[in-house]
């Protein structure tokens, strides 16, 4: 049986292949390369001026590069980049055979997050230039991504007290045993000096949440914090909010952040409505984000905005659900409800604080003493019935009734916002944070990551040749194919006028084809 030979390795080439031949025509990575070129890195934030003094430095385009064909490729350690340098044929083209350590790669990454995110708004501006975002549908999420710290290294002042609670009892224990001399008297004396250390050491992380003002800190990332994930499942992460357009998907806008959704909705609606120049759009989110707050925020843009209505508790429901409070009606005229019963429940004008700082009015009438269905509307036996108002009461009831009238438009909301995650965490296999310096190095990582993936996703709609016209004409280049014998033979022409045959035959030379720059 025959098979496919392979070349010697050893066997010398007549006419030795270049690099730039080694590379197709239509390989991503010359897209890659291009991008790159298109961009005015220094007006980014990019370093581009160091001084002369002591070892050149790299240039930004070139990590750049590196690392934007690191996370297209689902590479994003600086080591295994820094050995993509010496071995992988594509990225030895796109940097030039430069090979910059692994501390270089990643000080980039970190030192770089704004200029990052400016790089993700070109590729918004490039989806919006070929119409790839409709700006009339848009949905918010956020997704957690684990923070280089354990749950171990994690504490609040419940959790510190445990472990100082603990400690106190096992220098009891000691100690006691020492006056009893009870044991070895030099293994105890050993112990508690242990859990002395270790009482110091709790005692000063104790003094450092303190200061800190936060409900929380981490040891090995300062700025994670432990945050649900599911149900009763929690991790230390980091929170990232994004918005997603609904004609293909596209990401237009990211923010890391270590707290939850209740009071993000508001400033992404703002940075929606300056990156799209308008308010004429309509904003999806879950039930995370049904806060009275972010509500004004929203109708103060004057932004549509569908909320998922979350359940309520059931100590709100009245013995018979015909006289729950949405049952009772209200009148914006005169401040006041009317119960099922026909009576009016009015409010004092005070105005009343929750601990998570919801002001609301309450609503009550002395009918309720003699009402003979007071049974079924509530189970107090002092008070009767009390209605409470939120402040922002209005601006809720608004977003209920837009479910209400549109339901098949919110439940276009999964779809829309969780395609990025999907193929992000998923498919990619990017589901934590790789730097531990706080929310800014985070927030590098995540934005090479969505920078990807709108890039990736472009490129599958557009096409590559598309995208390359596109490149080509900002930087104001042409590209264009020529025969490579036949450049030879007319340059020969020059240099050999009476000698035209000097390059012998098509035959002996390799034909193929590049791209130039002019």
């Amino acid at each position: 049986m025959k098979f496919i030979q392979g070349q010697n390795r050893t066997q010398a080439l007549l006419f030795p292949v270049c690099l730039d031949e080694a590379i197709e025509a239509d390989n991503e990575v010359r897209l890659i390369d291009v991008f790159v070129d298109s961009l005015k890195l220094e007006d980014f934030g990019f370093r581009v001026d160091h001084i002369d003094n002591g070892r050149p430095a790299y240039h930004p385009s070139v990590l750049l590069k590196l690392f934007l064909y690191g996370y297209l490729n689902q590479m994003r350690s600086s080591r295994r980049l820094e050995k993509e340098c010496r071995r992988n044929i594509e990225v030895r083209w796109l940097v030039q055979e430069l090979q910059p350590d692994h501390n270089t790669i990643a000080n980039f990454r970190r030192d770089n997050p704004k200029a990052i995110k400016k790089v993700f708004r070109e590729t918004v501006k490039i989806a919006r230039h070929f119409n790839l975002i409709g700006g009339t549908l848009l949905a918010g999420d956020s997704t957690k991504f684990r923070a280089q710290n354990s749950k171990k290294n994690n504490f609040n002042q419940k959790k510190i007290d445990r472990h100082l609670e603990y400690i106190e009892k096992k220098l009891e224990e000691y100690n006691q045993a020492l006056k009893e001399n009870d044991g070895d008297k030099e293994q105890n004396l050993k112990e508690i000096e242990k859990h002395q250390k270790r009482k110091e050491n709790y005692q000063k992380l104790e003094q450092e949440l303190k200061q800190s003002g936060q409900p929380q800190i981490s040891t090995s990332d300062p700025e994670s914090r432990q945050m649900i994930i599911r149900n009763n499942i929690t991790e230390v992460a980091y929170n990232v909010q994004t918005t997603v357009d609904a004609k293909h998907n596209l990401p237009i806008d990211y923010k890391v952040t270590n707290t939850n959704d209740s009071k993000a909705m508001g400033n992404m609606l703002q940075r929606a409505k300056s990156i799209l120049r308008s308010n004429r759009f309509t904003a999806l989110y879950d039930k995370g984000y049904h806060t009275g707050t972010e509500f004004n925020i929203a109708d103060s843009l004057a932004v549509e905005v569908m909320v998922a209505i979350p359940a309520k508790p059931r100590s709100s429901d009245a013995p018979d659900p015909a006289y729950n409070v949405e049952h009772f009606q209200y009148d914006p005229i005169n401040n006041t409800y009317t119960c099922p019963q026909g009576h009016l429940l009015k409010t004092n004008g005070s105005w009343y604080h929750t601990e998570n700082g919801t002001r609301f009015q309450q609503y009550k009438t002395r009918e309720c003493k003699e009402c003979p269905v007071r049974p079924k509307c509530t189970s107090s036996k002092r008070n009767g019935k009390i209605v409470q108002r939120r402040l922002y009461a209005e601006n809720i009831e608004a977003n209920k009734r837009r479910i209400q009238e549109n339901p098949s438009l919110y439940k276009r909301r999964q779809s829309i916002v969780e395609h990025p995650y999907g193929t992000i965490k998923r498919q990619w296999g990017f589901c934590h944070v790789l730097s531990k310096k706080g929310i800014n190095s985070a927030s590098s990582d995540i934005g090479f990551m969505i920078i990807a993936y709108n890039l990736r996703r472009i490129l599958n709609i557009l096409g590559i040749e598309a995208f390359r016209q596109y490149l080509a004409k900002i930087l104001g280049s042409i590209y264009f194919h020529f025969d490579v014998f036949e450049a030879i033979k007319a340059f020969s022409s020059l240099v050999f006028p009476k000698n035209k045959n000097v390059l012998g035959s098509e035959k002996n030379l390799k034909t193929d084809y590049i791209y130039v720059k002019i």
